[in-house]
């Protein structure tokens, strides 16, 4: 009977080897999925190298798989019903995100790509920890959470449907990675990949769900150092464009500086992505409120996180001055908070998620903002930011 040999590049390999398993397995795994299938058919090569042999008929079964599950995110968006977001318990329509908090954490691991590894923490802890967090933030009236924690820095999808699971929340996970620090949080393989290659990696995650469960992220998450852009950070920006261009996935980025948000919009407008498809993280680190204001009306998502009972004044300033600049259509809100922080003694000081509904939105209406407005920060702005469209 014929067989097919495909050669798996090492970089796949070395995506897979930050879940434990031995180059080996990994290789088996990232093969038979690398085309969106399980292993069966599949048998390693005896050389040991990184290679699958197949039956030529399975491997047929499975190319044809692999193009379905290449059309899913387009089917998703293109499709007559209303716009749908991926959690990660699958599929829902976007009306039913209600409040949502559009950046926050569960668990984060700073020890570096070349070091991180699920064995360094205990899922059961971080659950026990994670959980009555998650209760009060349903209490206080939140329904959607969106964790922003990349690979190599922490992501748990599996945790975070356990959470997702164990108290009715929409969970949102992310694919990307994340270049701020230096490039300390990136895998060696990104040096040696293109736009195009990672681009693939990420939206294979999107198309197929990460292992071992399938699960499939709703935005990505990137990150960039300060202006200039690195040639790696504007590496990371062009992947994240052409995998939107695929996917139709949100693009959220950690940005230090408003130099930096306007240097990856024009980028992004070189590679032919709306700035309504770009979200600038942390935009309350810029201190000039005249950058906020041009990238609202280019179309770019302004997001104020962060928001705490120490920055409650300031995060109320910054919000109500895009509301006098008629900008408030543009503008999302959330905590940065959270962080299991891994190699700490039970994560460390674990910040809550409700304080945004308990505490900052009635600072806002006093301040003067009105029930509708703090509806459009809280439902209507997420909604129409994580919402997947034609692509």
């Amino acid at each position: 009977m014929s067989q097919v040999s495909i050669e798996i590049p090492a970089s796949e390999v070395e995506r897979g080897a930050v879940s434990g398993k031995s180059n080996r397995e990994c290789a088996r795994t990232v093969a038979c999925s690398y085309l969106a299938t399980t292993a069966n058919g599949c048998e390693m090569g005896d050389t040991g190298g990184y290679s699958l042999i197949m039956r030529r008929r399975g491997f047929l079964k499975i190319v044809a798989v692999g193009v379905t599950g290449a059309a899913t995110g387009r089917l998703l968006a293109r499709g007559k019903d209303e716009p749908r977001v991926v959690t990660v318990r699958g599929a829902i329509p976007a009306s039913r995100l209600g409040q949502t908090l559009v950046h926050e954490h569960v668990l984060v691991d700073f020890v570096g790509a070349d070091q991180i590894n699920p064995s360094r923490y205990d899922p059961e802890e971080v659950f026990r920890v994670a959980l009555p967090h998650f209760e009060k933030l349903k209490a206080a009236g939140g329904q959607t959470f969106v964790d922003c924690t990349p690979a190599f820095l922490g992501r748990d999808a599996r945790l975070l449907r356990r959470l997702a699971e164990a108290t009715g929340l929409n969970v949102l996970t992310c694919t990307g990675f994340y270049g701020a620090g230096k490039g300390k949080y990136l895998p060696a393989f990104v040096a040696r990949e293109t736009a195009d290659e990672i681009a693939l990696g990420w939206a294979r995650e999107f198309e197929d769900g990460l292992p071992p469960d399938n699960i499939r992220p709703g935005i990505m998450k990137i990150g960039v150092d300060a202006a200039p852009l690195s040639a790696v950070d504007e590496k990371l920006v062009r992947a994240a464009a052409r995998c939107h261009r695929r996917t139709g996935l949100a693009i959220v980025s950690h940005t230090p500086d408003g130099a930096a948000a306007m240097a990856q919009l024009e980028v992004l407008k070189a590679e032919g992505v709306e700035a309504s498809d770009f979200i600038w993280a942390h935009a309350q680190k810029e201190k000039d409120a005249a950058l906020h204001e041009r990238a609202a009306k280019l179309g770019a998502w302004v997001e104020f996180d962060g928001i705490a009972l120490e920055t409650l004044a300031q995060h109320v300033d910054l919000v109500m001055h895009m509301k006098r600049a008629g900008q408030l259509h543009r503008v999302l809100i959330s905590q940065d908070a959270g962080w299991y922080h891994v190699g700490e003694p039970h994560g460390g000081d674990f910040r809550g998620y409700d304080f945004l509904f308990t505490g900052f939105l009635p600072a806002l209406r006093k301040a003067g903002a009105s029930k509708a407005d703090t509806r459009t920060l809280t439902v209507k702005n997420p909604r129409a930011a994580l919402a997947l469209r034609a692509v």
